[in-house]
C-alpha cells in the first residue's frame, strides 16, 4: 500500500528543464536592444520623494541617486516623437522632478560621484547644437519667439541646475572640479537660444554661479567679453545680450571702488562697442543700466562714455539716434561739470547737427 501510494507521488512531481509552471522564471538580460538607461527607464518603478529615503534590497542613498541620474540622461527628440505621449518621456519628468526635491531638501552632503553625475547629466541634457539662423534684415525684435518643444523636460533640468548651485549640500571646491571653464563656456553658448524661457533660465543660473564659484569670475568676464565682440564685429545676431547684461549689471554694481583697471577696459573695449549694430535697440535699456552704473561708481568715466557715444553716433538712422540721445540724457545728469567741459566741444558739434536734421523727432529731442 506504501509503495503504491509513493509511486503516485512520484508520478505528479513536475520534470527538471521542463519549463513547466513549477520552473524558475527565466531572467532578462540586461540589455534588449537598448541602452541600460533607457531599460530602466521603462521598467523602474516610480520615483520616491527622497534621495535618503532607504531603498528596497541593499541600495545606498548615493546609489539612488546615480540610478536617477542615469535615467535621466536618456535625451529625447521631441520633435520626431511628437509631443509627450512617450510614457518613458512623462517617466523622466517624474524622475528629474524627483531630483529637484531631493536636492532641495538634503541634508547630508553630496559625494563626488553624486557631484561628479550631476553634471554630467547636466551637460547631456542642456549642451546641444542649435539650428541654423533664419533671420533677416535684423529684425529680431519683430520676429516671433520660438519655444522649443523639449522645453518639457529642459525646464526641469534648469530647476535642478539652479537648486544644485544654490545647495548649502553641495560643497565649491568639489563642484569646481567638474563646473570647470569649459562647462561654463559651453553653457555661456546657451544664451544663443531661440526660446527666450531658457534665455530667461539661464540668467539666474548664471548670477548664482557667478555669485558662488568665485575662482571662476575672471574667466567669466572674459568669456562674456568675447561673445560681446564676436556679435559686434563678426556674427551680428545673438539672442541673449540682454540677458548677460542684466547680469553683468548687478555684477557691475558690486564692483568695490576704486574700480580696477580691467573692469574700466571691461566697459571701453566690450560695452560701448555695442552701440554700433543695428539692433542695439532690442537691448538698450540693459546696456544703459550697466554704463550708468559704471559712471556712478566713477565720475570720472563720463568722457570715455561721450567720447565712446559720439564714436558709434548714427548718421542716417533717425530712430537709432533718438536713442543716443535719450541715453545721453542719461549720462549727462550724472556727469560733473569738470568732466564735462573735457568733452563739451565735440558734443556740441554733434548736437547741432541733429538739430539740422531733417527728422523732426530728432530735433525736438535735440
Amino acid at each position: 500500500m506504501w509503495k503504491q501510494f509513493l509511486g503516485k507521488i512520484s508520478q505528479k512531481s513536475p520534470k527538471s528543464g521542463s519549463g513547466g509552471r513549477g520552473s524558475p522564471p527565466q531572467k532578462c538580460p540586461p540589455s534588449c536592444g537598448t541602452n541600460g538607461a533607457e531599460a530602466e527607464l521603462r521598467a523602474s518603478p516610480p520615483p520616491q520623494a527622497s534621495a535618503g529615503a532607504a531603498a528596497p534590497g541593499s541600495e545606498t542613498r548615493e546609489d539612488v541617486f546615480l540610478r536617477k541620474l542615469n535615467i535621466c540622461c536618456v535625451v529625447f527628440d521631441f520633435a520626431a516623437e511628437r509631443g509627450r505621449d512617450s510614457p518613458e518621456v512623462e517617466r523622466k519628468r517624474q524622475v528629474l522632478v524627483s531630483l529637484v526635491d531631493c536636492v532641495s531638501v538634503a541634508e547630508e552632503p553630496l559625494t563626488e560621484a553624486m557631484i561628479s553625475a550631476c553634471v554630467r547629466m547636466f551637460a547631456i541634457n542642456l549642451f546641444r547644437v542649435f539650428p541654423p539662423k533664419l533671420h533677416s534684415g535684423g529684425a529680431t525684435d519683430e520676429d516671433e519667439p520660438f519655444f522649443d518643444p523639449s522645453w518639457y523636460h529642459l525646464q526641469v533640468v534648469y530647476e535642478l541646475l539652479l537648486r544644485f548651485v544654490m545647495s548649502p549640500v553641495v560643497d565649491v571646491k568639489v563642484a569646481r572640479k567638474y563646473m570647470d571653464n569649459s562647462f561654463i563656456s559651453r553653457l555661456l553658448d546657451l544664451f544663443d537660444s531661440d526660446d527666450p524661457r531658457e534665455r530667461d533660465c539661464l540668467k539666474t543660473v548664471l548670477h548664482r554661479i557667478y555669485g558662488k564659484f568665485m575662482g571662476n569670475r575672471p574667466f567669466i568676464r572674459k568669456a562674456v567679453s568675447n561673445i560681446f565682440y564676436r556679435f559686434v564685429f563678426e556674427t551680428d545676431h545673438y539672442n541673449g545680450i540682454a540677458e548677460l547684461l542684466e547680469v553683468f549689471g548687478s555684477v557691475i554694481s558690486g564692483f568695490a571702488k576704486p574700480l580696477k583697471e580691467e573692469h574700466k577696459l571691461f566697459l571701453w573695449k566690450a560695452l560701448i562697442p555695442l552701440h554700433k549694430p543695428k539692433t542695439v535697440g532690442v537691448y538698450l535699456p540693459q546696456l544703459t543700466y550697466c554704463i550708468t552704473q559704471f559712471i556712478e561708481k566713477e565720475p570720472k568715466l563720463t568722457g570715455i562714455v561721450i567720447r565712446g557715444l559720439l564714436k558709434y553716433w548714427p548718421v542716417t538712422n533717425s530712430q537709432k539716434e533718438m536713442m543716443f540721445l535719450g541715453e545721453l540724457e542719461e549720462v549727462l545728469e550724472l556727469t560733473e561739470m569738470a568732466d564735462f567741459q573735457k568733452c563739451a566741444v565735440p558734443l556740441f558739434r554733434r548736437i547741432a547737427q541733429c538739430l539740422n536734421s531733417s527728422h523732426f523727432q530728432v530735433k525736438l529731442l535735440s
